[in-house]
C-alpha cells in the first residue's frame, strides 16, 4: 500500500482525483482543460495514480477515459487502516466517504481490482456454477457463446428472458452480457424493490481480464443506465463486496462473508 500513500501525498494528484470525483469518466484532454497543469504533467500524475490503482481506464473507441477507482481505499480502510497514524487514517476516511458518497457517474459503474490468479481460473470463476454459487449465491446457465441466452438462478429462483443474452465472449479476455430481468418473483424474493427499478431499461455488465505478471487486472464496467437510475445506485453498493469475495475465493480458497 506504500504506492497508494505516495500517490496521495502529491497535491496535484489529489486535485486530479477531486476532478474525477466531481465528474468521473474524463479523457486526458478534458482533465487538462479543467486543471492548470500542462498535458505532460497530467499524464505523469495519471500514470502514478494508475500504478496505485486509484485511477482505472477504459478505451472508448480511440479515446482513453479515466475513472476514479475506490478499490485500494476500500482495501486499506477495511483491512489495515488501524496500522497508520491518525492524520493518515483521517485522510483515507475522508476520501473513502467521498468515493462512497454521491455517484461519481450517473450512467455507469467502473471498478478495477487485481487478483493473484490466472486468466483461465478467473474466467472459470466468472462462469462456472461451482464458483459463482460460492461468492455470488448465483448460478448461470449458458454456453457462453455470443448471442446465446443466459439464465440466472438466484437462491433457487430461475430468471429467464429472451433479452438476457451474451453480448461478447472472448475466453480469458473479455465477457459481456445483459443484466437480468427484475421479475415479480425476484422482486418478492429480495423484498421492497420499488416499481421504478423494475421499469428501468436493461443494463449490461462487461468483465475485462488483463494478465499482468502473476496477477490479473479485472475491470468491471456496468453501464447502460439512464441518469438518476436507482438500479445503478444499488449495484454501486453491491459490486465492491462481491468482487472482494471473488478475489478472496481465488487467492485463499474461501469467499468473504458478505
Amino acid at each position: 500500500m506504500d504506492e497508494v500513500f505516495r500517490a496521495l501525498a502529491d497535491p496535484s494528484r489529489r486535485q486530479l482525483l477531486d476532478s474525477l470525483n466531481e465528474r468521473n469518466g474524463q479523457t486526458l484532454r478534458e482533465l487538462c482543460a479543467g486543471l492548470r497543469m500542462a498535458r505532460q504533467s497530467v499524464s505523469k500524475h495519471l500514470a502514478v495514480l494508475e500504478a496505485a490503482n486509484l485511477v482505472t481506464t477504459v478505451w472508448r473507441g480511440r479515446e482513453k477515459v479515466h475513472y476514479l477507482n475506490a478499490e485500494p481505499i476500500n482495501a486499506i480502510a477495511d483491512r489495515w487502516i488501524g496500522q497508520y497514524d491518525r492524520a493518515r487514517a483521517q485522510a483515507l476516511a475522508d476520501l473513502k466517504r467521498a468515493l462512497e458518497g454521491e455517484p461519481m457517474s450517473d450512467t455507469e459503474f467502473v471498478y478495477t481490482t487485481y487478483i493473484r490468479t490466472t486468466p483461465e481460473k478467473l474466467w472459470q470463476a466468472l462462469t462456472d456454477p461451482a464458483f459463482t454459487s460460492r461468492y455470488w449465491d448465483t448460478v448461470f446457465e449458458s454456453d457462453w457463446q455470443k448471442d446465446s441466452p443466459i439464465t440466472w438462478v438466484y437462491k433457487g429462483l430461475r430468471i429467464e428472458d429472451p433479452e438476457q443474452v451474451i453480448l461478447e465472449s472472448q475466453p480469458y479476455r473479455r465477457l459481456s452480457y445483459t443484466w437480468h430481468t427484475f421479475t415479480p418473483e425476484f422482486q418478492e424474493l429480495v423484498g421492497g424493490m420499488p416499481a421504478e427499478m423494475a421499469a428501468e431499461p436493461r443494463s449490461r455488465v462487461t468483465f475485462e481480464l488483463e494478465p499482468q505478471g502473476d496477477v490479473v487486472k479485472l475491470t468491471v464496467v456496468h453501464d447502460g443506465f439512464q441518469p438518476g437510475s436507482q438500479v445503478l445506485e444499488g449495484i454501486r453498493g453491491g459490486w465492491p463486496p462481491l468482487l472482494s469475495s471473488l478475489k478472496s475465493l481465488l487467492e485463499t480458497g474461501e469467499p468473504l462473508a458478505v
